[in-house]
């Protein structure tokens, strides 16, 4: 693995990667999400107790998902680029960063819609939201840090350190609703036993968490391949790839 993945170090042949996998990742995660909306909001039962709002689960549920997902993947970036000064993965650092941002945002945005209809508030300071929202506060604090800095190298650094202190804040998500007595519910689909869903639900559910995870993937790869050009602006690689597209 290690073998095959070493080549990518290198900014030029990490480019070239980005540049052929986002498109299909785009494109299969655009398929996939359409149908799992689809199914979701036309096609799964309501649910008994909380009629149609239950269906906009296929949106929060993947987004809080992979708001952690993309924060454990900037952590493990911030890892490799601290001890192995690779520079692609200080750059993968920048690139994630706003993604997981977004999904974070996108999950607070869609509980509190849920909430309000189903608790009578659209916000408590409840464990798992509050761990959540310092989520969000940690993504923009590992932002602001990296674009702080003129030399990028330093801010990677600064940024890269402040990413893997704020990986403490994950399993407090995660297990938040076990651990306190809180007001939302437990787990549906990550617990170890089986899924407290319904098939019916659960298989858009899935449908929905692949896709979205693929857009992740497939946007952070468009954004790291860009961070590559905008910091490689003057490697004579890079002057070469524009002239080939001028001419």
């Amino acid at each position: 693995m290690w073998k095959w993945l070493h080549p990518y170090a290198k900014t030029d042949r990490a480019y070239q990667l980005c540049g052929q996998l986002w498109p299909w990742l785009a494109g299969l995660s655009l398929l996939i999400l359409l149908v799992g909306f689809i199914w979701g909001l036309a096609f799964a039962p309501a649910d008994y107790q909380q009629g149609d709002s239950f269906r906009i689960i296929y949106l929060h549920v993947p987004s809080a998902i992979w708001s952690m997902g993309a924060y454990s993947a900037m952590a493990i970036a911030a890892f490799i680029g601290l001890v192995w000064q690779i520079r692609t993965a200080n750059m993968a650092i920048a690139a994630i960063a706003p993604v997981g941002a977004v999904m974070t945002l996108i999950a607070l945005i869609t509980g509190a819609a849920w909430g309000k209809p189903m608790w009578g508030t659209w916000w408590v300071w409840d464990a798992r939201l509050t761990s959540e929202l310092i989520l969000l506060f940690l993504y923009l604090g590992v932002m602001a840090l990296y674009n702080a800095f003129d030399d990028k190298q330093q801010g990677a650094k600064a940024s890269g350190v402040m990413a893997l202190i704020g990986v403490v804040n994950l399993p407090i998500i995660h297990f938040s609703v076990e651990w306190w007595n809180t007001l939302h519910q437990g787990a549906t689909i990550t617990k170890f036993a089986k899924p407290s869903i319904d098939n019916a639900m659960l298989w858009p559910l899935l449908l929905s968490l692949l896709g979205l995870g693929l857009f992740v993937a497939a946007a952070s790869l468009y954004r790291l391949q860009n961070e590559i050009l905008r910091r490689e602006i003057h490697r004579p690689w890079v002057v070469k790839l524009i002239q080939g597209q001028e001419d």
